[in-house]
């Protein structure tokens, strides 16, 4: 899970799915209410640790922790020197990605296509409005977690994916990588809140409007593509408290037009190889959480005689 949620596209929960933790998963998630903090408060810390189901919970952090504190110094440094191959197979994860979560929408409704189109008006708007630099304070680091922790629980949405719409993808990685212990504190407390809070409200909206939720995320990840194409020309800059120069605002170039305008090889064959891949992957893992699923069906089914 923690491979998967360090690259935007790949969701950790549909790693969950597939290898038979999902539905542990949240029922461990739901753990965390009256009852628990009731325990807690009383100092039952043996019946809370068995109520929160608090080994489970511990290895799968420890694991998921080690995995993205690999993963990040992988993925940094291939940002810094292969920012064109690395965005290309992003590019291919995501669009995959729309793919699997649009084809798990039974019937294309109206109130579902308007959610569909919704969300690729608001997934552009936000590639567009949000700039390449948002606020490195506390309180929106506090909300990156919130937000992108929904996402890495359900199957089909990357949470990373999230903290790029966000454009705090790069800087949560580099404060993991370098052992920033205040950000990651910042964040992790985020992420416990939204898991907390949101992982309710996200669980009733896919009962009561699962057709037009996904049609909604689906769209999102359509329109958000823009975000993470992977010729750019730096338009503006500005300079980090770091002292380093780092893109403000960026636009969008054809691969053509990427070679005569920044004097850089498109990579333009490797990008397609690597765009192909990604999306291939996303579609094996897909294949394999159907299975898994077919093979719970089979063995709820009652047997012939």
């Amino acid at each position: 899970m923690g491979a998967a949620d360090a690259v935007p596209g790949v969701s950790g929960g549909t790693i969950a799915f597939i290898s038979g933790i999902y539905e542990e998963l949240l029922r461990t998630i739901r753990s965390f209410n009256g009852g628990a903090i009731r325990l807690l408060a009383g100092l039952e810390l043996t019946a809370f640790w068995r109520h929160v189901n608090g080994t489970f919970l511990a290895v799968l952090l420890a694991g998921i922790g080690t995995s993205i504190l690999i993963f990040s110094r992988l993925i940094l440094h291939g940002l810094a020197h292969y920012p064109v191959l690395i965005w290309s197979f992003f590019f291919g994860l995501v669009i995959a990605s729309a793919v699997v979560i649009g084809r798990k929408i039974p019937r294309w409704k109206m109130k579902v296509l308007l959610s569909g189109g919704t969300g690729i008006v608001l997934g552009y708007y936000i590639t567009v409005a949000v700039p390449a630099q948002t606020p490195t304070n506390p309180g929106f680091v506090f909300l990156s977690g919130m937000i992108a922790i929904c996402a890495m629980i359900l199957p089909g949405i990357s949470g990373s994916f999230i903290l790029v719409l966000l454009s705090k993808y790069e800087y949560i990685f580099t404060a993991i990588r370098e052992f920033d212990l205040f950000i990651i504190a910042v964040f992790g407390s985020g992420c416990a809140v939204g898991l907390l809070s949101f992982s309710h409200l996200l669980n009733w909206t896919l009962k009561r409007f699962h057709n037009a939720t996904m049609a909604g995320l689906t769209g999102l990840m359509i329109g958000s593509l823009n975000k993470i194409w992977p010729w750019k020309q730096v338009v503006e800059t500005y300079t980090s408290s770091s002292g380093k120069i780092k893109p403000l605002v960026e636009q969008n170039l054809l691969p053509g037009d990427y070679l005569s305008v920044t004097g850089h090889d498109p990579h333009l064959t490797v990008a397609i190889f690597l765009a192909v891949a990604g999306f291939g992957l996303v579609w094996c893992i897909e294949r394999l959480s159907s299975d898994k699923l077919m093979d719970k069906l089979k063995e709820g089914a009652p047997r012939s005689r």
